[in-house]
């Protein structure tokens, strides 16, 4: 369960338009047409009640709100090398190592009351400016309890644990794709892609 808070955006509302014109949400003729900055259109009552779910242009996935998850709580800490990962010889590289302890899952997760166990977690990134870019953004996640969730995990099929929550990481130096590791020349873009579509984004 996921948290969010619309903020203040404009809209342009209109009650009639010439022509037909359908939402994708209902898939009938828009009623009380909504305008969000994207410049995509809906029915009003269909965005308004998507957003409580996820504040987000269900067509380009623009996000017009605050998402905040439900991480629990951890630390992240960066450590830096002079070690380079594959595909990008010509810099060193970044450590990131994630650590939670043990707790009881709050009323925002899926068991409330229910224990988890703790975890630890680390992942690379090379040290060029596109991955110190990726690594402001995975702190602004981080931050924003994006990062995890607790649930059932994929690889062990255990319940109550501590799990990512669709924002991948390289949890290998090498190996390639298939082992989690470099090289994967397009994995700096891909993270980034994650990243927006959670509304997690660079500053102006």
């Amino acid at each position: 369960m996921v948290h969010y808070e619309t903020q203040n955006m404009t809209m342009e509302t209109s009650q009639s338009g010439a022509g037909r014109e359908d939402c994708i949400i209902c898939l009938e003729t828009i009623q009380g047409k909504k305008t969000l900055n994207c410049r995509h259109s809906f029915c009003s009552e269909c965005i308004e009640r998507l957003f409580k779910f996820k504040p987000a242009c269900p067509i380009c996935n623009t996000y017009h709100g605050e998402y905040t998850g439900n991480q629990p709580r951890g630390t992240m800490t960066v450590t830096r090398s002079r070690q380079h990962l594959p595909g990008y010889e010509h810099c060193g590289s970044i450590q990131i190592h994630y650590s939670f302890p043990a707790g009881i899952q709050g009323p925002e997760h899926q068991n409330p009351g229910v224990r988890y166990s703790g975890t630890s977690r680390t992942a690379f990134l090379p040290a060029c400016e596109e991955g110190e870019k990726v690594l402001k953004l995975l702190r602004k996640a981080f931050d924003k309890r994006l990062l995890f969730t607790i649930g059932q995990s994929v690889t062990t099929g255990l319940d109550n644990v501590i799990t990512w929550n669709d924002i991948h990481h390289k949890t290998n130096i090498g190996g390639g794709p298939q082992c989690f590791g470099y090289p994967d020349p397009e994995y700096l873009f891909r993270v980034q892609e994650e990243l927006r579509l959670k509304g997690v984004i660079e500053d102006n």
